[in-house]
């Protein structure tokens, strides 16, 4: 058997070379630390990365193993801080009029890799700890949660729609 050579995953700039989901916004966040602790700039309307005002905001946690999804908005748009703790993040474009209809990125994030992620109507998602301890995240969805009428759509994890089964895949 011949050893099999790596084949290139980001530019030296450390962006990823795979194509994104239309729409899918990924801002990476650095924290500013000095003796006391740190400090992380959640969300600011000057980046100019989401038009729509801040109406909601909270806070979800995962626990280490488990995983919450799939789900889709059809009016809102998902506005999430990685907190703490170690996430893999899918997202499928389920947009029929998008140039990216039926493309899956998959993303993990830690405390180590911070960011904001802005999620597209239309396009499911889904997080799974696969850390240590338990995970936090911030929403701060482009409007308030409708107790009577969800903009929530969901699916199960294991389904015949996307091609992601959030399994362990095997290591180098």
């Amino acid at each position: 058997m011949k050893p099999v050579k790596d084949k290139q995953t980001v530019t030296s700039e450390g962006e990823s070379i795979k194509p994104r989901i239309e729409g899918l916004v990924i801002h990476p966040l650095r924290p500013h630390e000095d003796e006391r602790g740190e400090l992380v700039e959640v969300f600011r309307p000057s980046w100019g990365l989401s038009p729509d005002p801040l109406v909601y905001v909270y806070q979800a946690s995962v626990r280490p193993g488990k995983a919450k999804g799939w789900i889709v908005h059809e009016k809102q748009e998902d506005r999430i801080y990685i907190c703490r703790g170690t996430m893999q993040w899918a997202f499928y474009d389920f947009r029929p009029d998008s140039p990216t209809y039926e493309m899956l990125n998959v993303f993990t994030f830690s405390e180590r890799n911070r960011a904001l992620l802005i999620t597209p109507r239309g396009v499911f998602h889904a997080v799974k700890n696969v850390g240590q301890n338990e995970a936090v995240f911030i929403n701060m969805p482009t409007r308030p949660y409708d107790h009577a009428d969800p903009d929530k759509r969901r699916l199960p994890l294991h389904n015949d729609l996307i091609p992601y089964p959030f399994d362990e895949s095997p290591g180098w």
